[in-house]
């Protein structure tokens, strides 16, 4: 289990997460944008395993988050610039594509 960030910050362009462990996460908002984990930007799939809606992740360049809310104590809701606000990420989700990063 991943615990809660410490703190999420946005500092430029990029959202930083200090975490419990001491880690620190620095994820560019068009990154953050690009992995959306929403059906809206990822698609859904079905138990026979067909994905449905979504074209997978795109890029977004320019598009800035400009704003954020935790959603329980599981994950992080990021609103951003395009009006795209409905992926919510998890802990473990974000600490995954903060690793593919490096």
């Amino acid at each position: 289990m991943v615990p809660a960030p410490k703190q999420i910050e946005n500092i430029g362009a990029e959202i930083a997460i200090l975490w419990p462990d001491g880690h620190e996460s620095y994820l560019p908002h068009e990154y953050l944008r690009e992995k959306s984990p929403s059906a809206d930007n990822m698609g859904e799939v079905d138990i026979l395993g067909q994905r449905h809606g979504g074209d997978g992740p795109k890029f977004f360049p320019g598009v800035r988050v400009v704003g954020w809310e935790k959603v329980g104590n599981y994950a992080v809701c990021f609103h951003f610039s395009d009006g795209h606000s409905t992926g919510l990420y998890s802990w473990p989700y974000l600490r995954q594509i903060d690793a593919e990063r490096q």
